[in-house]
């Protein structure tokens, strides 16, 4: 048991250093990247500093994995030059049950990166676009999606636009149920809308059984009200607008996932691509477990039989050509190509089997 702990502490510390060295390099980096992103917006040198330390978290978060199999090198080659596993092996421990704690403590890991790692993650990468979206367009996000339907806001030359719809088709270009609410520039209600349908074509939405209440210096906006066939709105909307303000699903907290994806299918839109998210995001833990025993295979010999460069450079290999695979996967998932849970599952299952059967062959032949 002793013995299981100090592997398992010497695996944690591994991590952080690795962890520490990727988050010190990242934020220098990130923060010239949102500098000469934002050169011609006059964003300061205190703004670029806080985007790139709000864009950090999502950045590390997304190599875990690859942090992850450098630790587990880091960890096995020490232990190797230090001749830690000779000594282990020769007490009558073998090496598969050496990996025990480390394998334990990367589910831990990946387990309170999901849990705790990811609410983070989302709250800062939400707050990071909102701000570089302010800061390059001076607006925010057009969309929001709850339990009652879908809101969009558009603005004109005269003030803003307030839309709500019941339902919409997949890309939020056709909606159903449909009230439009136009508010004047010194933010009082101008006129409302409603529409059975209304349709996004160029430079206008395009409405069908319309009715229009006048709101501004009206007494009876009922009196005033009119019934069209068909009436054409302006807008400076168009569908990539629209489709790109759902959110990535990594804004959004694992927690609230569920309840999101309810949310965007009773209005309509496809949740595939959330729901991918949601199964890779609890597949993360085993994915971190397989990068430990990637990392073991090809660096748990002892120094003396040479090669180190070699098997470290495979392990690499091996580690990125995971990496790959996963993001791969998550495409096609995206995409509707293959099935969810084949896409979250697949690639950390397959690796942790492979990852095994090499061991097994090392040490038993």
């Amino acid at each position: 048991m002793r013995l299981s702990l100090y592997f398992a502490r010497k695996f944690l510390y591994a991590f952080l250093v690795v962890f520490g060295v990727f988050l010190a390099i990242m934020l220098l980096l990130d923060m010239v990247e949102q500098i000469r992103k934002f050169a011609g917006a006059d964003v300061t040198f205190g703004q670029a500093a806080e985007l790139a330390a709000l864009n950090m978290p999502q950045n590390l978060y997304r190599i875990l994995p690859l942090i992850t199999i450098l630790a587990s090198l880091m960890l096995f080659l020490g232990l190797a030059r230090t001749s830690e596993l000779v000594v282990t092996r020769a007490a009558g421990r073998s090496a598969l049950m050496s990996l025990v704690a480390p394998v334990a403590m990367a589910l831990l890991i990946g387990a309170a990166a999901v849990a705790v790692l990811n609410p983070i993650v989302a709250a800062t990468t939400k707050l990071y676009e909102v701000l570089a979206n302010q800061y390059a367009h001076g607006d925010a996000s057009i969309l929001s999606i709850g339990s009652e339907g879908l809101w969009l806001r558009q603005g004109g030359a005269v003030g803003q636009t307030v839309i709500h719809a019941t339902k919409a088709n997949l890309d939020g270009t056709r909606l159903s149920g449909v009230t439009f609410i136009s508010f004047a520039a010194d933010g009082t209600p101008a006129s409302r809308i409603e529409a059975d349908e209304a349709a996004l074509g160029t430079g206008a939405w395009q409405l069908t059984g319309v009715k229009q209440w006048p709101l501004k210096d009206v007494a009876n906006p009922e009196r005033s009200a009119a019934v069209l066939a068909s009436l054409s709105v302006p807008t400076d909307l168009t569908r990539d607008q629209i489709t790109d303000s759902f959110g990535k699903p990594a804004i959004i907290p694992i927690w609230a996932l569920p309840a999101f994806i309810d949310q965007l299918t009773r209005a309509g839109f496809s949740a595939r691509q959330h729901r991918v998210w949601f199964q890779m995001e609890l597949a993360l833990p085993l994915m971190l477990a397989a990068m430990v025993l990637v990392g073991a295979g090809f660096t748990m010999r002892h120094t003396r039989f040479g090669k180190t460069g070699m098997m470290v450079l495979f392990a690499l290999l091996a580690g990125f050509a995971i990496f790959f695979l996963r993001n791969f996967a998550q495409v096609l998932g995206n995409n509707g190509q293959i099935p969810v849970a084949l896409a979250a599952w697949t690639p950390p299952i397959a690796a942790t089997l492979l990852s095994l059967g090499f061991l097994l062959h090392l040490e038993d032949g």
